[in-house]
Order: C-alpha cells, then structure tokens, then sequence
C-alpha cells in the first residue's frame, strides 16, 4: 500500500526511486513464479531408503504415502555445445571455404598473380596456427575417410559428369601412356634412386630399406586431379593439353592403387617374387577395367531409372548424386578404382539422362556439382594447410631436397622419353612447347598426402618422414609450379582455350567430316577408330537409346537434337540478360532439352506448305533413299592400282565377264591342240615364234568376230 502512495506522490525527486523499487519488486514476484511453476521435481532418495524395508506393509495406508520431491529451477537458458558440436564445425568450416572463394574473387588483382589453391593452404596455415597460439589441439581436419569418402567424390563426379568425351577418346592412347607408363616410370625411378641415396654414409638414412622407398615412389609420383583442375582451369589452357595432363591424373588412379597395396602388402615381407609380378599386373587389370564396369552399370541403371521420371520432376537429379555415390562406394568396397568408377557412372548416364530429365533437373545438377565439388575443393587445400600446422614432421634435409629434385627430374625424362614414342603414331604432333606444359603441369595434392597418412606407424617407422616430403613436394608444385605456369604459358605463346560455343555450322562440319573419314576407311579397307566409333553409334541408336530414352526421343537425329538444345540455351540467355524478348509464359517447364518440338502450322498452311503423300509412296521413297544413299557400310576391296578392276555397276560388266570367259577358254583349246605339233628339234626358234604369232592372230580374229556377234545383236 505504501508503494501506490509513493507512486502518486507528488514529489518529483523521490519518483524515479520509486520506479526502481517497483520494478525490483516486480522482478522479484517473477523469479518466484518462475520458479514455482517450471519446477522441476527428481525423487527423494533418502525418503525412499528409510520406507524400504517396510513393503510388506503398503496397502491402503501406503497408498496414501507421497514420495518427497526437491525442487529444480527450469533452465531459461542452457547451453549444450557437445550436442551440435559436430554439425556446428562442419558449418563454420564450410562457412569459411565460401567466404575465401568470394573474398578471392573479389580482388582480381590477386587472383592474376596468385592461383586460388595457394591463398587457401595460407589461410588454412593461418587457422592451424590460430588454433595452436590458442593453446588448443589442431583437429585432424584432413582425415583420410573424410577425404576419400566425402570431399574427393564431388571433385571426381564434376569431373567426370562434364568430360569432354571427343577430345577424351581421340587422345585416349596418348593419356593411357602418360598415366601407366609415366607412372610406373616416375614410381620406380624416384623410390629407387632415393633408396641409392638413402645408402650413402653421411645421410643417416641407411635403415630405410627398399620396398618402403619403393612405396613411397608410388605414393608422390601420382599427378593429383584437384591439383590439375585447380590451376588448369585459371590458365585457361588449350583442350589437347588440358584434356592430357587432366586424364592422366584421372587415369592414374588405378596404377597408384596397386602399387600402392602391393609394396604396403610385401614390405613386411623383404622380397617380390615374380609371381608377385604377375599378380600385380593382373591385379591392375582388375581394379582398372572393374571400376570401369562397375561404374558403367551404375551408369545404365541411373539412365533406366530417368526414364520414367516424367511425373515426378523433383527427384530427378537424385538419382544421379545417389547412383554416382554408389557407384564410388561399390568400387572402393572391392578395392577397385572409385576415380575410374565415378568417371564411367558419370559419362556413361550423361547422354541418356539429359534426354530424359526436364531442364530445370539439369540445371539443377549442373549448378549443385559445381557448387559441391567448388566447396569440397576449397575445403581440401585449407585443411592441407591446418594438417600442416598440426604435424608431427621429422626433417631431413637429404630425404626432402632429392625427392624433390627426382621428382621434377623423373616427370621430364618420362614426359619427353614418351612423347618420342607418342609422336611416331599421332597426326597431331605434341611440339616441344607442349612437352613442357605436360611435364611442368604434374602437380601433386590431397591424394598423396591422404595415402601417406593411412600408413601404419608400426610397420613403417618413417612414416613421419615420409608425411613431411610429401606436403613439401605438394607446396613445391602447388606455389612454385602452379604460381609461374601463367607467366611460362604467355611467355612461350601457348596457344589457349577458345571460349567461343560451339555453332550449327560446326556441328554440321564435323558429322561430316566423321562420316567422310568412315567411307575413306571403308574404301580402303582399313578398320580405324572412325570405323568402329560408327559401329558403337549404330550399336547405340539401333538398341540402348530404344531402352534408356523414353517415348519416342531416341528417333530424333542427332543433329536436330543439337539445334534445339542450342535454341533453347540461346532464348533462355537472352531472356536471363534482359534482352527484351520473353518465351511464352505457357511454354512448359518440364520439357526435355533434347525433346522441344516446333510448333505445328495450322492445317491449312501445312497442306501448302509440304505436299501430302500415302503411306504406301512414303514407304516407296524411303526403300528408294535406302538404296541408293547408305551403302557406305557395303565391304569393298582393298584399293590397289594392281588390281584395280571396272565398275560392277557399270553397263555391260556381265557381258565384258562373258567375253573374257570364252577367250580363256579358247586359248586353252588353241594351246592344246597346237602343243603335239610343234617341232622339237633344236634351233627351233624361229618356227616357235611363227606359230605363237599364228595362235596371237586367231584369237584377235575370234575377238573381233565376237565383238561384232555382239553388236549386231
């Protein structure tokens, strides 16, 4: 009561204490109500102690027996941080590898001069060394599950997703050579000439033996595709080289493998038996040609699947993240290549897919891959730079400098040794500008580093050692390499990627040109890869299109189908940059790229337009077009000017066959009857030569006798 007399008082002074002393007691009448209803009862433990021995006496009266409760206050506020502490750092990391990539690009000055990878590992230097100045333990960030299972798949998927098939297959015998030969060459030559070098006195090195050196060879000769896309990709670089140095450090996956598990397997051993030999010649065939296949069948399964999506758009690009995941995991489940699996899933679903799914989906995929495996790259070099921070690293000078320098001097002598070789079966010559690149282009990364890390302490005592070459080597190649490429490539005059698309025009041109190339081949003969790549297209829009393209899709010609698609991206364009002209709002979102139909002309139009012919005269012309223009799979003979013969289709092959018939056989009758006849005699020389010029005489008079039957006839 007093407290309202305060309020109402006409004091000035005393009101603003007053105010406070109201609210206080305002504030204390809360808490006590808070605390009153969010009590939080638990059981008294001491109550129920003192009633245990009495259960044979609870009853009715128990029943009135209440258990003692003491009161908790409710947690207004709580902090739990070990509940999300997982998914919480998983989002501040990935939080951070996106505002690098955008403070990277907001400063082009920076990017012309240094590549996006270096800034990385330095700001993951800088995080590492912020985390330990704060006295706390640096995380294994770059863990080899996390790396293998979650950040390379994306990269990988991207990559394989987008291949540039064409240039991929026309220079597959040259990335084959670089990635099995070049490997195998750069694995040996360094963990042997290390293992040399090891035995010297002085280095303190002589306990490391040869299978060890061997096997580290094979983990830091491997080229590293995130390295390669990573620096390639800003250079800007021709699609020949590009398409090189990047399929081989695709393609090498499998190599690395193998030797991998096969020193990692007989280290312990001390020996390789030739049977050994055999066994891991064999073992790369397996682990190679079955990712391939199992990333093909994985690949069919997601095009079969796409073609009956049509009434459920959404889950579209679902089924090509989650079959091309699987695809990986089945491979590296059977110690098969999961890289050479993702790269088949994904060029194998491609075409079909596309054809399949509504443009909205593809967009979809497109976006989302760049987006995944942009963040998964970004996250790969800043945890090589806090694994780097984190160590432990044992330093030797002798083991670090040789490795290396043979690791730069093995990737030059393979590089140009191969291209020597190369050069005598390609039409395309690789010129010395070109050996350069791919040489100086052998980067390594994450994938060295991540196969190091799994080695077992206990079987390989120098396996820190090894871990410290390793991320050397990595940023010898990655600021020394990757930082002057730029310079080297504008230098040397390296010729670049055109940016321009690809036009109708161009299009047109090179089926031609595939077609014109696969008649020479069969005029001549000679089965090349023009020839079989048009058995595959045969193969491919004569069964599998009728099986993994829905409707009737798969009976639109190859052509067409570009032009649409091309017409289609061209409007949406114009349309994205405020080009003034708008598609028509009713225009269906869900129509496939490769399935846009023009619009039919009205009945009338159409009859002037095109003239209207029966089904039995439109089969009539068809059987007359297939007649006389596809013979171009018809299997001649081989062109020799030896044996070079008329026509067969020309005008009177059957009567020039009739006459040559009758004069063999004519001559055969005059040689019989003229052989008992001739003198035998010597000096018969002359008589000899009488009687041939006499046979000579009567079979031009039978010719021309012929000859005139013939006419008159």
């Amino acid at each position: 009561m007093s407290v309202r007399v305060s309020l109402h008082s006409p004091t000035g002074s005393k009101s603003f204490l007053e105010r406070g002393l109201l609210l206080l007691v305002i504030l204390i009448f809360l808490e006590g109500t808070v605390l009153t209803l969010g009590a939080a009862s638990s059981p008294d433990i001491s109550a129920q102690d003192n009633t245990g021995g009495h259960d044979d006496h609870r009853g009715i009266e128990g029943s009135h027996v209440r258990t003692n409760y003491t009161k908790k206050a409710f947690p207004v506020l709580a902090l739990d941080y070990h509940h999300i502490q997982v998914p919480f750092e998983i989002s501040l990391w990935v939080l951070l590898a996106s505002l690098m990539k955008l403070g990277f690009h907001l400063i082009p000055r920076l990017s012309s001069i240094v590549p996006e990878s270096c800034l990385l590992i330095v700001v993951g230097l800088l995080v590492g060394g912020l985390i330990k100045l704060a006295g706390e333990e640096v995380p294994p960030v770059l863990d080899s599950n996390l790396f293998f299972l979650c950040l390379l798949p994306p990269i990988i998927l991207d990559a394989g997703y987008f291949l540039p098939i064409r240039p991929f297959m026309e220079n597959i015998g040259t990335i084959l050579m670089f990635a099995v030969v070049g490997t195998l060459w750069n694995a040996f030559f360094v963990g042997g000439l290390l293992y040399a070098v090891c035995q010297i006195e002085g280095t303190y090195l002589s306990q490391v033996e040869l299978l060890p050196c061997l096997l580290f060879g094979s983990i830091i000769s491997a080229v590293d595709p995130v390295a390669v896309l990573a620096v390639f990709e800003e250079i800007h670089i021709n699609e020949l080289l590009h398409i090189l140095v990047f399929g081989e450090s695709l393609l090498n996956d499998a190599v690395t493998v193998v030797l991998y598990h096969l020193f990692e397997e007989y280290s312990g051993a001390g020996e390789v038996t030739p049977m050994d030999v055999v066994l891991g010649v064999i073992c790369f065939l397996i682990v190679s040609l079955g990712g391939i296949a199992v990333g093909a069948i994985y690949g069919i399964l997601a095009a079969f699947t796409s073609r009956f999506t049509s009434h459920t758009r959404v889950i579209e690009p679902l089924f090509v993240f989650v079959y091309s995941y699987m695809a990986y995991l089945s491979a590296e489940m059977f110690h098969l290549s999961g890289i050479m699996a993702l790269i088949a899933c994904g060029a194998v679903m491609r075409p079909y897919v596309e054809a399949n799914i509504s443009h909205k989906s593809h967009t979809t995929v497109k976006y989302f891959l760049k987006m995944w495996s942009s963040v998964s790259e970004t996250l790969i070099f800043i945890f090589l730079g806090v694994a780097t921070v984190a160590g432990p690293h044992a330093w030797n000078w002798t083991f670090v400098s040789v490795t290396v320098i043979l690791c730069l001097v093995s990737r030059v002598i393979g590089v140009v040794g191969l291209t020597f070789i190369i050069n005598k079966f390609r039409i395309v010559k690789l010129t010395t500008k070109d050996q350069f690149i791919v040489a100086y282009g052998g980067l390594r990364g994450a994938i060295a580093f991540s196969l190091g890390y799994l080695l077992d302490k206990d079987h390989f005592p120098m396996r820190t050692m090894f871990l410290t070459a390793i991320i050397t080597e990595i940023f010898f190649t990655v600021f020394v390499q990757g930082m002057t490429i730029k310079p080297l490539v504008d230098l040397l005059a390296v010729k670049k990627k055109q940016e321009a698309k690809r036009s109708i025009n161009e299009e047109i041109h090179t089926q031609f040109l595939d077609h014109l190339l696969t008649g020479i081949e069969d005029i001549c003969g000679h089965y090349g890869h023009h020839h079989w790549k048009d058995k595959l297209n045969r193969f491919n829009k004569k069964y599998i299109k009728k099986c993994l393209i829905a409707g009737e899709r798969y009976k639109e010609p190859q052509l067409i189908a570009f032009y649409h698609k091309m017409e289609f991206k061209q409007a949406i364009e114009l349309v994205e940059s405020g080009g003034g002209v708008k598609l028509p709002s009713a225009m269906p979102s869900q129509v496939s790229m490769q399935n846009i139909q023009p619009k039919k002309l009205p009945p009338a139009v159409a009859e002037r337009a095109l003239p209207q012919f029966t089904k039995g005269r439109e089969e009539e012309i068809r059987k007359i077009l297939r007649s006389n223009l596809q013979k171009t799979r018809q299997r001649l003979r081989s062109y020799n000017r030896h044996t070079l013969v008329a026509d067969p289709f020309e005008d009177g092959w059957n009567d020039f066959i009739l006459k040559k018939q009758r004069m063999i056989e004519l001559e055969k009758k005059v040689r019989l009857a003229d052989s008992p006849s001739l003198p035998t005699w010597p000096n018969s020389r002359e008589l000899q030569q009488t009687t041939r010029h006499k046979v000579l005489s009567l079979l031009t008079v039978v010719n021309f006798a012929l000859n005139n039957r013939t006419n008159l006839a």
